[in-house]
């Protein structure tokens, strides 16, 4: 497990990242470019130009995390947003594919059941 807190929403920012920045730079970024608030304890996904580089943050309660991966060969894919939107609130298997290499264009997923609650009040 990447981190051992309950993340309950995963968001990409689209435009390529320089990855020189640290923890201060990318809580500019969400705060700024994104609108969002960092220390609302959601995961921001970061992706350089080449997408051979990625950075998470994430707030977890006392301080900031930054989880940094660099591949040695290949790329990350990104999906693509609607709109041409510089950010995407992506679910979590989405992210797991985009970290294990896998082609987002060919995932497709089988139909489930889902049960939907009704609320009575």
């Amino acid at each position: 497990m990447l981190f051992h807190y309950q993340i309950s929403r995963f968001f990409l920012y689209t435009l390529p990242t320089d990855m020189r920045k640290g923890f201060d730079a990318l809580c500019g970024t969400v705060y700024n470019e994104m609108k969002l608030d960092p220390l609302n304890g959601d995961l921001y996904i970061f992706i350089n130009r080449s997408r051979n580089q990625i950075k998470m943050l994430h707030w977890q309660h006392d301080g900031f995390a930054i989880f940094y991966k660099r591949l040695e060969k290949g790329t990350y894919e990104i999906p693509i947003t609607e709109n041409n939107s510089s950010q995407a609130n992506i679910p979590a298997e989405q992210l797991l594919f985009i970290l294990q290499g896998v082609v987002l264009k060919s995932v497709k997923k089988k139909q489930r059941y889902t049960q939907v609650f009704v609320n009575n009040n």
